[in-house]
């Protein structure tokens, strides 16, 4: 069993930055495909960024160029920096994995999620 937890939300003005953490316990991080997800009110939760156990990623065309993901194996974390952030981008993050494969939106594991919120 995986355990995620996420840390580094908060309220934060339009063209600044945050840096979400996901800290991994339990399973094997290494053969984790590990991702972020975001669910604004009233929308489905849709995928922001995702980062194989090998390192490829895929992000969202509305991040491309803003955010990154990133993994420390070592410390078995997953990150998503936040840049040039904008109201739109308000959301509850979650973090997912699935072992071997980025995690779809059927993720076996999943956070608790962390909120984000972009003020104008």
């Amino acid at each position: 069993q995986v355990q995620l937890v996420e840390s580094g939300g908060g309220l934060v003005q339009a063209g600044g930055s945050l840096r979400l953490s996901c800290a991994a316990s339990g399973g094997t991080f290494r053969s984790l495909g590990m991702g972020w997800y975001r669910q604004a009110p009233g929308k489905q939760r849709e995928l922001v960024a995702a980062i194989t156990s090998g390192g490829s990623t895929n992000y969202a065309d509305s991040v491309k160029g803003r955010f990154t993901i990133s993994r420390d194996n070592a410390k078995k974390t997953v990150y998503l920096q936040m840049n040039s952030l904008k109201p739109e981008d308000t959301a509850v993050y979650y973090c997912a994995a699935a072992y071997f494969r980025m995690p779809t939106n059927q993720a076996t594991y999943w956070g608790q999620g962390t909120q984000v919120t972009v003020s104008s």
